[in-house]
Formats: C-alpha cells, structure tokens, sequence
C-alpha cells in the first residue's frame, strides 16, 4: 500500500522563489509532502501567479480587509486551514506573525526560512543587508520551528552556510541565499513529512528513516 503524503500549506508575501521550489520538488514521486494550499496576506503577490500556474488552490488574505481586528485575518486562515485538513504549515517569505491561536492548532508543524544562520541577524526583513552591513565573512539560511510571538526565535531544523564574498553587494548575496533555500526548505519539510524532527526544547534531533518508521 502507498504512503499518504502529508498535506502541506504555503504562506507568502512575495515573489515565490521558495514556493516554486517547494512545488518542484513536490512533484517529484517520491516525496512525502502534498502543497495543498497556498495563502498570502498580499493580493497582489506573484506567488499566489505560481501558486495558479501549479493548480494549486490558493487565496489572500489581505491586512486591509481586517484593519480593525488583526486576529480576524488568523483566525479565518485557521478555518480555511482546517477546511483544506492541512498538517503543516511553511512559511516560505511571509511577513506577518500568528496569532497563538495558529501555533494551539498546529504544535510544531509551522516551519519557517530565514535568509540568515540564526540568531544572527534575526528579527527583520533585512538580514541581508544587515550581514553585509555587519561586515559578516559567512550568513547563509535557516530553517526553524516558529515559536508564538517570536519572529525569528524557534528552535534550527536545518542551516546551510553561505560565503559573502568581497565584491558581493545585496543582490549577489541574496541570489545566492535563495539558491541555497531552495534545497534547504523542501529538505527540512520532507523530514517532517517522514515524522523526522523530533523536538527537544530548543533542540530539534533529526531521525534516521529507520527510526522515523518504527
């Protein structure tokens, strides 16, 4: 008998590098995850194009259509989540924190990339910047569990390391952070799709498949 495959929703608010990503290595046979739904807070966003281009149902819930009550906005998210019977949640360049009542539903299971080996230049939407700024020899990408609240601060599922070089300015750094989570994200979302990722305080231990199964 086949494996069910774990049903995964995408968050965005840009471009969708990430979420072309996700959807490409999705759609190889072997991999355990399903994007199942694709939700942005930005009606315009050119991800939610890909997220059509792919077949793939999405919406936006845009900030201005619950300017006078934000938790509004999650909690239909929640419901739309919950309709769709989403396992995890991936937030591949989404720029808006949860609301607690995300994280209750979903204990675990809300994944996020940051273009930084964190902590590091954590906390913002320019930690690009603020590595080359710095003066930083290496950033790179993480992938964590979201923790409620913190932007930046759940426990590392996985990092891959990205040299600054001395001629790098904003552009050929951040081209080359994304190439990097390109593989790290549908990585980190196939090991818990396999049930992987066993979290330990701030610790995440990766499981070998043999483990996973038992």
């Amino acid at each position: 008998m086949a494996r069910s495959r774990r049903r995964v929703a995408v968050f965005v608010s840009g471009r969708g590098s990430n979420l072309t990503a996700l959807l490409k290595r999705a759609a190889e046979p072997d991999f355990p995850g399903e994007i199942v739904l694709v939700l942005s807070n930005k009606t315009e966003a050119p991800a939610l194009q890909i997220a059509r281009k792919w077949n793939v149902p999405c919406k936006a819930f845009p900030a201005e259509d619950f300017r006078r009550d934000r938790g509004a906005r999650d909690l239909a998210m929640l419901e739309r989540l919950r309709h769709d019977e989403v396992e995890l949640i991936v937030c591949a360049g989404y720029n808006m924190l949860f609301i607690d009542e995300i994280f209750k539903a979903y204990p675990d299971a809300v994944l996020n990339v940051h273009p930084s080996l964190l902590p590091a230049f954590g906390g913002g939407m320019h930690a690009v910047e603020d590595a080359l700024a710095y003066g930083a020899k290496v950033t790179g990408c993480t992938v964590q569990l979201i923790e409620p609240g913190e932007a930046d601060g759940g426990p590392i599922v996985l990092q891959s390391p990205v040299p600054i070089e001395p001629d790098d300015d904003v552009e050929s750094l951040h081209q080359r952070i994304h190439e990097a989570e390109w593989k790290l994200l549908p990585d980190a979302v196939a090991l818990w799709c396999e049930n992987r990722l066993v979290r330990d305080g701030r610790h995440v231990r990766i499981l070998s498949p043999e483990l996973a199964r038992a």
